[in-house]
């Protein structure tokens, strides 16, 4: 057997990367540390890749390993070969690949590291490797901590190696990029969610960035061809990459109340086999009361509370497609939980075509004022705009066009 050891996998990818290179016989094996010993003395796999909290932790259990992983001092690769275990790092290769596909220029850079195990020993290696000009290490002990690392506010580069902001953790970051004002990339191994809240707030300061799914693939491609002794083409890594982001991505439907959501993403959810969230459902379901009696009862501001906590529960979910209220872009805060897995589309439907029975706002200051009003909003948050005015199997095709074509 094949497969991937750690203490906690239950969202883990591996399997179905694996998969996707040709290989069905790869397994989770979750494993507490009081039985590392006998796990890897027993030896019951052919090749197995190692992840948090075990990189290091393997290596006195090897009879060899390889000169990157050497100098690294870190093993996610273990084969058995005649009876004895080797151990390799493909996560260098994996994060160079990730660099490469960023574009990120490391070269001369001053690098901040966040995190001190062996991820953060192997992005060390392969920064320095690469030109970096110096390479420093934040860990919460370590001389460089989350207390004077903005000593280093000239710093260039910013990677993250830590778990901060993974699944189901979600919106936490570990800095604040805000105070880097020389920022030229920002790196995250993260890669559950597609995109972490460090990653987006590079992007909202137009920074270069990625998260962590082009390294997890291109390390799997490696040791795959470790396990089988053979050569994988680079143009696999985009393809599974490709296919894991459009089964993992989430569908959000923003746009006026009455412009379609519900309908039209149920339509969605059937032909792309997402399941099917509704945030409006989801609060009435919370209250126990339909939304104009929330509004009523205890009044907007009440709403957009409620509606903030359904957006974060609903956007840390994969493979889904979210209907939201039509006012959930009024509240800066529901941006990144909806963008973090998201394609978000506006459906745009003409005021005069939205109905307003059961919408309090609507029917409080008028659909085409709340139309014009939210205009800005709606094409800020979206990715993607869509002419509404179809029917809604029209609407849905258009939809599932722009997003291939994305």
């Amino acid at each position: 057997m094949y497969g991937l050891l750690g203490e906690h996998l239950p969202h883990s990818f591996s399997p179905q990367i694996h998969l996707n290179l040709g290989n069905a016989d790869y397994h989770l094996f979750e494993i507490c540390p009081e039985n590392l010993e006998k796990f890897l003395t027993e030896r019951k796999f052919k090749g197995i890749n190692v992840t948090i909290p075990y990189k290091k932790a393997v290596i006195p259990y090897l009879d060899a390993i390889s000169p990157e992983a050497k100098k690294i001092g870190a093993v996610n690769t273990i084969t058995v070969r005649d009876g004895k275990l080797y151990g390799d790092n493909t996560d260098y290769f994996g994060f160079k690949y990730m660099i490469e596909k960023s574009k990120i220029t490391v070269k001369d850079k001053k690098a901040l590291v966040l995190g001190s195990g062996g991820a953060s020993a192997t992005v060390q290696t392969v920064l320095l490797d690469m030109g970096a000009s110096e390479v420093l290490v934040v860990s919460r002990n370590g001389q460089v901590n989350y207390t004077n690392i903005y000593e280093h506010t000239d710093a260039q580069i910013i990677v993250n190696t830590t778990p901060v902001g993974m699944y189901p953790d979600n919106m936490r970051t570990p800095v604040e990029l805000s105070k880097f004002p020389n920022l030229s990339g920002v790196l995250d191994v993260v890669y559950n969610p597609l995109k972490t809240r460090l990653v987006m707030e590079a992007e909202k300061m137009a920074v270069p960035s990625m998260a962590g799914l082009s390294m997890l693939v291109a390390q799997a491609k490696k040791a795959h061809e470790i396990f089988f002794n053979t050569v994988v083409d680079m143009q696999v890594c985009d393809n599974i990459e490709k296919v894991l982001k459009m089964q993992m991505c989430n569908i959000v439907l923003i746009g006026m109340a009455g412009c379609g959501k519900t309908t039209v993403g149920k339509i969605l959810s059937e032909k792309l086999e997402k399941e099917f969230i509704d945030t409006d459902e989801m609060i009435v379901n919370t209250e126990n009361k339909p939304i104009p009696e929330i509004f009523a009862e205890k009044g907007e501001d009440y709403f957009r509370w409620c509606e903030n906590i359904a957006v974060n529960l609903a956007g840390k979910e994969k493979n889904c497609v979210i209907a939201t209220g039509g006012g959930v872009i009024t509240r800066q805060e529901n941006y990144f939980p909806l963008k973090q897995n998201g394609i978000i589309v506006f459906i745009n439907r003409d005021a005069d075509l939205l109905p307003t029975n059961g919408r309090p706002l609507s029917q409080m200051h008028g659909v085409k004022e709340l139309y014009e009003k939210r205009m800005p909003l709606y094409r800020e948050f979206a990715h993607i705009e869509i002419d509404g005015n179809g029917t809604v199997d029209e609407v849905a095709e258009s939809i599932i066009k722009e997003i291939n074509a994305l």
